[in-house]
């Protein structure tokens, strides 16, 4: 096992708010690394920060466009991170993601990864991939490249396990090709939590609400953590709280694990700050986590078919989220 602990990364970049919190939020060491998708550019593009980008750019097409704005915003968060990888080669990353409408296109996945990878010329960035059939083809590929991976959209415990040996049988072709920095590879696999309370809880009794995702987040933390892998992480995702009852921090709080990952919007994080439930967590025991599980089945709630659900519903708002974005450019 590595001796790597719990590390809190940031769910959100923006330019402006990268030159001022962020780097502030870097700098107190309470966040140590970055993550974004495609819903969280098409918010941040809505700001009047980027209409004077937008304009120098007029005469590109809107995917053009918007990876000039995309890799900008990357390329810094990496810079700014980049002396927290230099001190320790598992920490200071920032994630990119894949064109979700490429998602099922193995070749053009890959060849896109490689030239986001290529443009940004930074060693602390990873490259974000849908945990789907294709998906394990393209992160495996990417991998083997020299890239460090973020698989992402987890919801079942068999898709950790793939995500595991994909990653592993990629960073073994690039370190066997001595790819540059190939014995620094990192890679997370982005479980994500609180959807699954979302989708269900109006349909629990109370005393099994708030549970469903932190559980299933454990079983596929100790799938992963089986391997031994060093280099890969699990990381938590979809930790935003919507409910008014509950502290901002709960996904944080309930998910300190040795060797994992929290990436957290800014609202958790202030939250998760001020908290002074900061202490380590113990796993809910295994014999516990079966029979929560058997306790949804005699509901006929059946974690295999929410899983795919939520896999299927997160593809297809990624996709949207792109669209709109591109069509707003």
């Amino acid at each position: 096992m590595s001796n790597i602990d719990f590390s809190l990364w940031c769910d959100f970049i923006q330019r402006d708010f990268l030159e001022n919190e962020f780097s502030k939020l870097v700098d107190s060491k309470l966040i140590n690394g970055a993550t974004s998708n495609p819903s969280i550019f098409a918010q941040a593009l809505k700001n009047p920060i980027y209409q004077s980008a937008i304009a120098t750019l007029k005469g590109k097409n809107s995917k053009e466009i918007y990876e000039h704005l995309a890799l900008a915003d990357i390329r810094r968060a990496a810079q700014i991170l980049k002396p927290l990888w230099e001190s320790n080669p598992a920490q200071g990353f920032i994630s990119l993601e894949i064109d979700p409408l490429l998602c099922d296109d193995v070749a053009q996945s890959v060849d896109e990864g490689v030239r986001l990878y290529q443009s940004i010329a930074l060693p602390n960035v990873m490259i974000k991939v849908p945990a789907t059939l294709a998906g394990y083809e393209i992160m495996n590929a990417l991998a083997s490249k020299g890239i460090n991976i973020n698989a992402t959209l987890v919801f079942a415990p068999s898709q950790a396990k793939e995500c595991v040996l994909a990653l592993q049988n990629g960073f073994k072709k690039a370190q066997d090709s001595h790819t540059e920095y190939s014995n620094l590879l990192q890679g997370v696999i982005s479980v994500f939590v609180s959807r699954f309370d979302r989708m269900l809880d109006d349909s629990l009794p109370t005393n099994l609400r708030l549970q469903t995702g932190i559980i299933n987040a454990m079983d596929c933390y100790e799938i992963i953590e089986q391997y031994n892998a060093p280099h890969i992480r699990t990381l938590f995702a979809s930790t935003g709280v919507k409910n008014e009852n509950v502290p901002k921090s709960y996904y944080i709080d309930k998910l300190i694990l040795p060797h994992s990952v929290n990436t957290a919007p800014l609202e958790s994080i202030r939250a998760y700050e001020m908290s002074e439930d900061k202490g380590q967590k113990s796993l809910i025991n295994t014999s516990s986590r079966l029979a929560f599980w058997e306790n949804l089945k005699e509901k006929n709630i059946h974690r295999d078919i929410i899983a795919h659900h939520l896999l299927d519903e997160g593809i297809v708002a990624f996709k949207q989220s792109f669209e709109s974005l591109l069509t707003s450019l």
